[in-house]
Parts: structure tokens; sequence; C-alpha cells
């Protein structure tokens, strides 16, 4: 199995979007990379991005942080995701984005992988 290519991001599910924005770039200086209204503010840091998700565009995670890892295909993810005592919560289209693929580790945390558009996808 090929390993992730790189963490993507990093997304905290946000209750309040535009009030968390307003700690997170006052607090620690995030710098506004992206922002779709209060759906998805997305900061760079590095060569990763953080962002503030709204509950709906974070589902299926409910609260918490998501690590992202971006990934060729999605080849064998669901046998191998629950082979190893995970759940596969599905797959969802982004268009021009992507696609991303959620998943509940042993845990139960959510992590999700994230593939480029023009990538196969089995």
């Amino acid at each position: 199995m090929e390993s992730p290519k790189r963490l993507q991001n990093v997304f905290v599910v946000a209750q309040r979007p535009a009030e968390l924005h307003s700690f997170y770039e006052s607090a620690l200086g995030l710098q506004l990379k992206f922002r779709d209204k209060d759906r998805w503010i997305q900061y760079g840091v590095g060569n990763t991005s953080v962002a503030l998700a709204c509950a709906e565009e974070a589902a299926p995670a409910a609260s918490g942080l998501v690590m992202v890892f971006e990934v060729d295909d999605f080849s064998g993810a669901q046998e191998r995701i629950t082979a190893a005592g995970g759940q596969v919560l599905g797959k969802r289209d982004m268009g021009s984005h992507g696609a991303v693929l959620s998943l509940r580790d042993p845990e139960g945390n959510i992590v999700q992988l994230f593939k480029r558009q023009g990538t196969p996808t089995p």
C-alpha cells in the first residue's frame, strides 16, 4: 500500500465559524487563504492548510478535528480500512476540487482521504 502523499489539511468543526475565524485570525495571526462564506474558512500554514468548517460542510464529523490526507487514488482503501478495524462512511464527489473518502478509525475519530480531480477513482 502506498502511503499518503501529504497531510492535505486539518479542519475544525465549528459551530460558529465567523466567531472562530475572528479568534484564529487575531489570537494566532493565521492568514486567510480561501473563504466560502461561513461554510469553509481556510488558512495557509506552512505547506498545509488549517480550516474552519461549518457542521454541514464537515459531515460526517460533528465536532473536533479532522485530518485529511491526500492520496493518488482510493484503490483498495475500503478493504484496508475495514480489515484494520475502521469503517468507511462514504465518498463525496466535490466536482472540480476532487473527491473525499470519509472513514472512522477504531476509536471513532473521523479521517478523510482526499483525491484531486483527474486521478483514477475505482
